[in-house]
């Protein structure tokens, strides 16, 4: 019965703003008969004629002014209204919800995060720090960041960052006292800080020499379970570390830590960002096109 009215309204309105069956008829898309019928019902219900005809005019009688008068500004708001609801659907919104480590976070996601949330005031993005396999289904989030050999083969993989180059330093107060290993087995002669993590324990560093590869168990007198913390403890000449080349790459420009074991660095595979097989949000989709990495 609502819709009906408002129909009906419509149709008076365009009428009015016509005065012209005919071309009020065009407009709505209806035939002439058709509006005619239209207007005469509402006119029963109203109980009153709304308009003169003429076989040159059609204008609004004192009943249909008035009626002019209290519905126009109100379809016009709805006209509004609408209009709006219409810009909001057009632009990119909702939240995107990311499990990432704690390295991607600081490399590749937060270097694109910026721009992206000023291009997209509507789209909210929620990064959960975490080193293990997170189960992103399971665990409701909408994709997951892990280097490309460790993504799950039945999910949609999208290269977002450059191959990760590891590098072994340490400050060159810490090699004043130590002499600088030559292989990467004279390790565990050093004082080497270990990085552990939840669910995983520490991690063996790995070195890669052409077909020759070597895992170390290092050991030390510290362990920490972030990489930053990593950094700050070679700076301070704890001991030596074994991190990402790009995390300390200002540090080595400056002098403040000096590389060794240059010819045995292990490189692995880039970022990916992954989600399921299934179709993804058009925030999501922002965000995959934002983070897409072109060598």
């Amino acid at each position: 019965m609502i819709g009906d009215s408002l129909r009906d309204l419509h149709a008076f309105l365009t009428v009015s703003e016509e005065h012209n069956f005919t071309r009020a008829a065009a407009r709505l898309g209806v035939s002439q008969s058709a509006l005619s019928q239209t207007i005469r019902a509402l006119e029963e219900r109203m109980d009153t004629p709304l308009f003169l005809r003429t076989t040159r005019k059609v204008s609004l009688t004192e009943a249909g002014e008035r009626l002019l008068a209290l519905v126009g500004p109100a379809m016009e708001e709805i006209h509004q209204g609408l209009a709006q609801m219409s810009a909001l659907r057009s632009r990119p919104a909702g939240r995107v919800r990311i499990s990432a480590d704690e390295y991607a976070v600081h490399a590749v996601l937060w270097p694109a995060l910026p721009a992206f949330l000023a291009r997209y005031p509507d789209i909210k993005v929620e990064i959960t720090t975490d080193y293990g396999l997170a189960d992103i289904v399971g665990q409701r989030y909408d994709a997951g960041v892990r280097r490309g050999g460790l993504v799950s083969k039945d999910m949609i993989a999208v290269h977002i960052g450059p191959d990760i180059s590891m590098v072994v330093v340490a400050s060159p107060a810490y090699f004043a006292r130590h002499p600088r290993p030559r292989h990467p087995k004279e390790l565990v002669e050093h004082n080497c800080v270990n990085l552990r993590l939840p669910a995983q324990g520490y991690f063996a560093w790995t070195f890669r020499k052409g077909a020759n590869e070597q895992r170390i168990r290092v050991d030390g007198q510290l362990v920490v379970n972030s990489l930053p913390q990593v950094v700050e403890a070679a700076l301070a000449g704890v001991g030596m570390v074994h991190v990402p080349e790009r995390l300390v790459r200002e540090h080595l420009d400056a002098g403040r830590l000096v590389e060794v074991l240059r010819e045995w660095r292990q490189t692995y595979d880039g970022y990916h960002l992954y989600y399921p097989n299934r179709r993804k949000s058009p925030a999501l989709g922002l965000l995959v096109d934002a983070l897409r990495y072109s060598p």
